[in-house]
């Protein structure tokens, strides 16, 4: 009994930890659906360089980081950049509600209603920043924000970017 009792232990575990990605990691392709109820993946923007905000409302540092986020979609273009904003664990109204006032943006939102799409990516705080390159891997992960960490983020867009899309089709799932 006690066998089994630990058995199961360590497969839980194990399931446990294979649910958070990592670095060098192929991340979970569904991001969820976006403001006209249109599917959002990743695998969908294959070639390009993805970056996933995970935010909330009521996360003033989710709420300085979303307007820089938007600055950089618009400078870097759709045909190179797909910035996701993905709120977390928010009722779909409020969603709703803060999507239709940022109905200029160039940046595609969606909804994590149950922190599902969180917790495959192993979000312990917010906001969660998420890099993906052109080759469908994840090449950068930052939790939290500062204008400190600015720079670091730009210089490591700026290197995703640069990477040649002819990669992305042959790692790409």
């Amino acid at each position: 009994m006690r066998i089994a009792i630990t058995l199961l232990a360590l497969l839980i575990t194990v399931g446990a930890a294979r649910a958070k990605t990592d670095i060098g990691d192929i991340p979970p392709d569904d991001l969820g659906t976006d403001r006209n109820g249109a599917a959002v993946t990743v695998s969908a923007n294959r070639g390009k360089v993805v970056v996933l905000s995970f935010w909330a409302s009521w996360c003033t540092y989710c709420r300085k980081e979303l307007p820089t986020l938007e600055k950089l979609q618009r400078a870097a273009g759709k045909a190179q950049l797909e910035v996701v904003g993905v709120n977390f664990k928010e009722d779909i109204f409020l969603f709703r509600k803060l999507i239709a006032g940022m109905k200029d943006s160039q940046m595609t939102f969606t909804l994590d209603r149950k922190g599902e799409l969180g917790k495959q990516y192993g979000l312990h705080g917010l906001p969660f920043l998420v890099m993906i390159g052109r080759d469908g891997r994840i090449a950068h992960l930052h939790t939290g924000y500062d204008e400190k960490m600015l720079d670091q983020i730009i210089d490591e867009l700026n290197g995703l970017l640069a990477a040649p899309a002819a990669v992305a089709s042959s790692a790409a799932p």
